[in-house]
């Protein structure tokens, strides 16, 4: 037996690596190592160091991200095809990058003044992002669900940061809980289809997965897969933890939560509808399409009955998700199947830009207020009116005003679902036309407290806020505008022959 492991050994080849190509992702792992050891080496006075160093890092990855970009080549393949770098997983590299570094800048404030540990907050951010990066690239069932860990196993442990705060202990708990439940019902799912398909890869499974041929087995893993990613994106029914963890976590933990943790499970998901069930479409298109509609609306009638600004925005949240699947569900649609995708990589980067604003502006207002009731926001444009603008374009953009990036971002979304033209498009187009005007009450709800209401303490002292928070602002701001006033900046991102290589769906041979 030894004889034949030793004769194995010696014939395996080392694989190809493209180093540029995974420039991005060794950046990050040097980065995580050299945070963590100046946090063992720095004074308590000089932490502040941590959140610059991280935020260069950050930046540091971004740069072959853009150079790969320019450069333009065709996709990059390694490990059999298992690890691909192409434009569309440089655009979500980019993304995920962008989003970490305002996060940084949401952070670092709270950090020095809420006495947190700074180093591990840093370090574990670090590798929550550095599993995103890594699944943009993914295109194996294994190598998805190590990404999807690596970047959900910080963000159980980033939601109880504040661990002198029972509620933010509660927000841990839960999410921890519900994940790691979450986590077993995909990897089961995914054990179902190794069984059934002989592979993990993705392309492989396609090609096997056929309309109209699936076994029972199939259809369970099918089924199971999108479920636990539907926790990952805090689709209803599996949404039951987004409100408590976001209300209990820290505010720009939240914010993490909120954009980068679902953008990343849309990722994972999108890539494997496209990939391994382009051919069950049966199977997963009637599910996606009452997950949907359910998401966007319970997420919407609950939001209204909020009172905490947070809270609210944690259905609002799941709302938006909703919008988010709902190109989706006609992703097996010959005619749809190209501006699915393009509509969810679309919603996905203006999404990022609207939602860190509005969470930006919720942490600089209640740094005075002291509060994450609605009421606090009252008078805010007598004492803050500059920060009061910045209220009313993040929240106008959320519910698609135009000409502010939420807009094009929801008419690009249901222009995917028409472009299906059949009785089943329609009826969710309808659905979501009504919830965006639910949706357009508690975002005014929010507007009208700021605009017409007086200060409720009375206190109209100037909000001071800080540096990074300001800069935080700016980056969101000028984002959440470019993409509204000329959307030709996004529009081709996300395109079909990006992912799969075709303009068309791949069929496979039954």
């Amino acid at each position: 037996m030894l004889a034949s492991l030793f004769a194995q050994a010696t014939d395996w080849v080392a694989p190809t690596i493209d180093w540029h190509a995974i420039a991005p992702e060794l950046v990050l792992v040097v980065g995580i190592n050299i945070i963590l050891l100046l946090d063992l080496s720095l004074a308590d006075a000089k932490k502040w160091m941590l959140a610059t160093l991280t935020g260069f890092v950050m930046l540091g990855a971004l740069v072959p991200v853009v150079t790969l970009f320019v450069i333009g080549d065709d996709s990059r393949s390694m490990f059999g095809g298992r690890y691909v770098i192409d434009e569309y997983a440089l655009v979500l590299k980019g993304f995920f990058l962008l989003v970490a570094y305002v996060v940084i800048l949401m952070s670092q404030t709270e950090l020095e003044e809420g006495s947190y540990y700074q180093g591990e907050f840093y370090v574990l951010m670090l590798c929550s992002v550095l599993g995103m990066v890594m699944m943009t690239s993914s295109r194996d069932l294994v190598s998805i669900f190590v990404a999807l860990e690596l970047l959900s196993i910080p963000a159980y442990m980033l939601a109880a940061w504040n661990k002198r705060n029972p509620k933010s202990n509660e927000a841990g708990m839960k999410y921890y809980l519900l994940g790691v439940f979450a986590s077993a019902i995909m990897l089961y799912g995914m054990s179902l289809l190794f069984g059934a398909t002989n592979s993990t890869l993705l392309t492989e499974i396609g090609a096997t997965l056929v309309d109209g041929s699936l076994s029972g087995i199939e259809v369970v893993g099918v089924v199971f897969i999108i479920s636990g990613f539907a926790f990952k994106i805090s689709a209803v029914p599996f949404h039951t933890w987004a409100p408590d963890t976001y209300e209990g976590a820290p505010t720009p933990v939240t914010a993490f939560l909120s954009v980068a943790s679902k953008a990343a499970g849309f990722v994972a998901l999108v890539t494997i509808i496209y990939l391994a069930f382009p051919n069950a479409s049966d199977v997963y298109q009637p599910f996606i399409w009452v997950l949907a509609a359910l998401t966007m609306t319970v997420g919407n009638v609950l939001a209204l009955r909020q009172t905490n600004i947070v809270r609210m925005l944690a259905y609002s949240s799941v709302s938006q998700g909703g919008f988010i699947l709902m190109p989706l569900a006609f992703a097996g649609e010959a005619n749809a199947s190209g501006s699915a995708l393009n509509a969810v990589v679309v919603y996905l980067l203006v999404y990022g830009f609207m939602n860190l604003g509005a969470f930006a502006t919720v942490i600089a207002v209640s740094r005075k207020t002291r509060s994450g009731e609605i009421s606090s926001f009252g008078g805010l444009f007598g004492y803050a009116p500059g920060m009061a603008v910045l209220v009313t374009v993040f929240f106008a953009s959320l519910a698609g005003i135009p000409p502010l990036g939420g807009w094009f971002a929801k008419f690009n979304a249901f222009k995917a679902v028409l472009d299906a033209q059949n009785s089943w498009a329609y009826v969710l187009a309808s659905i979501a036309a009504v919830n965006t005007v639910i949706s357009a009450a508690y975002y005014m709800k929010v507007l009208r407290t700021v605009w017409m209401d007086e200060a409720p303490d009375g206190d109209t002292s100037p909000i001071n806020t800080p540096s990074p928070i300001k800069a935080a602002l700016g980056l969101t701001l000028v984002g959440t505008l470019v993409v509204g006033v000329y959307p030709q900046s996004v529009a081709n991102f996300g395109d079909l022959e990006d992912l799969t290589g075709t303009t068309e769906l791949v069929v496979g041979a039954g």
